[in-house]
């Protein structure tokens, strides 16, 4: 198969996925390097190809139809509290896009998450405690925004008094 081919073969397989396709798995299927699977993605990226990379792997963003309205919320918590924040947004049929920091020196971090339900939850937080990487929200102090991904600016607003009530916004 040549690199075009390959290519096709690597956007089709991430555009017909509701979940997050690994670089290995496209890697394993063409009998590539997971390296030229990186690759690929990045010159699809820059043929204008909406990709995004999540812990779980490739995936074309789009949130729950029902879900129209985007919204930023700021939160401050440790690290031990992620998953109890996570799961009032994701209880509450809210989709966590994505996780922003500002770092002092690189400026804005982007993160993407993706996050629709407490099983995605678990599965970052799983991969989050498996390795040596650290949160974002580490870098500065707990201090952290997401977009929330809400049916209209009501349930946005009712996501914030969820999360109000826990003490995870940044006030």
């Amino acid at each position: 198969m040549d690199a075009i081919s390959r290519r096709v073969h690597v956007l089709d397989a991430i555009s017909n996925h509701t979940r997050p396709v690994s670089a290995s798995l496209l890697a394993r299927e063409l009998n590539v390097s997971r390296q030229v699977i990186v690759g690929d993605v990045a010159l699809l990226r820059a043929q204008g190809h909406e990709i995004i990379a999540t812990a779980r792997g490739y995936m074309i963003p789009s949130f729950n139809e029902t879900n129209q309205y985007l919204g930023k919320i700021v939160c401050q918590h440790s690290p031990e509290k992620t998953q109890d924040e996570l799961y009032v947004i994701v209880d509450l049929k809210a989709e966590v896009i994505n996780v922003i920091v500002e770092h002092g020196f690189y400026g804005e971090i982007t993160g993407s998450l993706n996050l629709a339900s407490r099983k995605d939850v678990d599965a970052f937080i799983r991969k989050v405690n498996s390795s040596e990487i650290k949160l974002l929200s580490e870098l500065t102090m707990g201090i952290h925004l997401h977009t929330i991904a809400c049916r209209d600016k009501n349930h946005f607003n009712e996501v914030c008094k969820a999360l109000e009530t826990g003490g995870y916004l940044y006030r």
